[in-house]
């Protein structure tokens, strides 16, 4: 139930309506109040204020149905300028980040506010009368005192125009500078370190105290597979979410072993198996149902618990800049330089076991982690066919890859690098066109190898070398 609490709230802050809505309630709730508060303390007040001028109806009307015009005027150029924007990024940068434009608060607070005024200024106007509009009394006197001018519902629809021109100039200068790539590879960049720090290694449960990381099939009880009952899913699209707690506070409360056959991103159809649980005679319907409620699906991958999202995210952007219709290798660059300092910050972690236990010691839940040669696939694999063929996005990624290595003390992790190096080698031997480009990238393949062959000695090797030749 958590998890589907998330996404709907990940699905809110993602929409481009749920701040303007917010903000159109309080100005009808801001109406209400004004005009309640002119109706108590009447109109003397404002006699008394020397550096304010009251309004007669006529004026306050003037002044109302201007605001309110200009307000939904502008309310629909911004609009347009957004709607132009979010085609332009799309088109330049991928429509996975539809997603980024549509959630910036900057964006929302500005249509928002627009909305609210105009909505603020109309129902006030309503209320404004004249004294030939009021009730008729017995005496011309009496028709006087029946108009009727909220002074400080005005004064506060003066307030929120200023506001709504205040916000409208910052509009100007964060369109532009939101769709700036720069800043749009920064963006994510920051999102996917963060996520690293909230939600890698995502652990479920306590590990074993004292243990060495197990495998996961030799912990699994004896004929699981063979026994285990499935869970299937009741619908169709991406998981977005997975309560892990929950899972295993099910787990423990029924006794039961689970194993998850899927990861937040992964695409899952009606009718397949979601997860494991044995034994099978444990596993009722309602403990299915309770089971299935600890995930959320939607119709596309999100970053809420999907980290690999994100990774795709600079992958994309970086691989349209190396096309040939675009052929922008410094924008790819600045997408490597992100994408190589958060696999710095992943090469430094602990990943989690796969297999998590109760307080007894009991195995309760497994679930395979992304593991670290998965991310450098992610990157490295999935860029190398278009990094090949430019000599500095080449260059560039050598660099990354040693730089990486850096990061780690794991002999394993290094040999991964290592590999992705010699097939980013091998696919710039075939693909540079001229010899002298091919003897750069091969030099600095060997200042690379070097140092990932020596991991205990990296920091001595590496100042040895510079990036930008051989040996220092």
């Amino acid at each position: 139930m958590k998890a589907r609490l998330f996404k709907t709230w990940d699905d809110l802050r993602s929409s481009y309506w749920f701040v303007p809505t917010l903000m159109t309630l309080g100005a009808i709730v801001l109406s209400f109040l004004t005009t309640y508060f002119d109706g108590r303390i009447g109109p003397d007040w404002i006699e008394n204020v020397n550096w304010l001028s009251g309004n007669k109806p006529d004026g306050a009307r003037a002044l109302l149905s201007t605001v309110a015009g200009s307000m939904i005027g502008v309310a629909g150029v911004t609009f347009s300028i957004t709607i132009a924007s979010v085609v332009y990024a799309s088109g330049q940068y991928g429509p996975r980040l539809l997603t980024n434009f549509m959630r910036d608060t900057g964006n929302q607070i500005t249509l928002g506010t627009f909305i609210a005024t105009f909505l603020y200024c109309l129902l006030v106007l309503r209320t404004v009368r004249s004294a030939d509009e009021a009730p008729t009394g017995q005496t011309p006197a009496e028709d006087v005192i029946g108009a009727f001018v909220p002074h400080i519902a005005v004064l506060t629809a003066i307030v929120l125009t200023l506001a709504s021109v205040a916000v409208f100039i910052y509009f100007i200068h964060h369109i532009p500078e939101s769709i700036h790539v720069s800043n749009v590879i920064a963006g994510v960049g920051r999102d996917l370190n963060e996520k690293v720090d909230t939600l890698f290694p995502e652990r479920i449960g306590q590990e074993l105290p004292g243990a060495s990381p197990p495998d996961a099939r030799s912990e699994m009880p004896e004929a699981f597979y063979d026994e285990a009952e499935s869970i299937r899913a009741v619908t169709t699209g991406y998981l977005q979410g997975v309560d892990g707690d929950a899972l295993l506070e099910a787990a423990c409360t029924h006794d039961l072993v689970l194993r998850m056959k899927y990861r937040p991103g992964d695409f899952v159809s009606e009718g397949e198996a979601l997860l494991l649980a044995w034994p099978a005679e444990r596993v009722t319907e309602d403990v299915c149902h309770e089971l299935r409620r600890n995930f959320a699906y939607g119709r596309h991958r999100t970053a809420l618990q999907d980290i690999r999202f994100l990774f795709n995210e600079l992958v994309e952007i970086a691989a349209r800049a190396l096309s040939p219709g675009v052929n922008d290798p410094f924008t790819a660059i600045s997408c490597l330089d992100w994408l190589g300092s958060t696999l710095k910050l992943i090469a430094r972690r602990d990943f989690p076991n796969a297999v998590r236990y109760d307080e007894q010691g009991n195995i309760r839940v497994v679930a395979e982690p992304t593991t670290f040669a998965e991310f450098i696939e992610i990157v490295f694999d999935q860029l190398r066919p278009y990094v090949a063929a430019d000599r500095n996005a080449a260059l560039h990624t050598l660099q990354i890859i040693g730089e990486v290595g850096g990061a780690t003390e794991e002999q394993e992790r290094a040999d991964t690098l290592r590999l992705a190096a010699d097939r980013l080698l091998a696919a710039c031997e075939e693909a540079l066109p001229h010899a002298s480009d091919r003897e750069l990238i091969r030099t600095r393949h060997r200042v690379v190898a070097q140092l990932l062959s020596n991991q205990d000695s990296y920091d001595a090797l590496a100042a040895q070398h510079d990036w930008f030749g051989g040996t220092a």
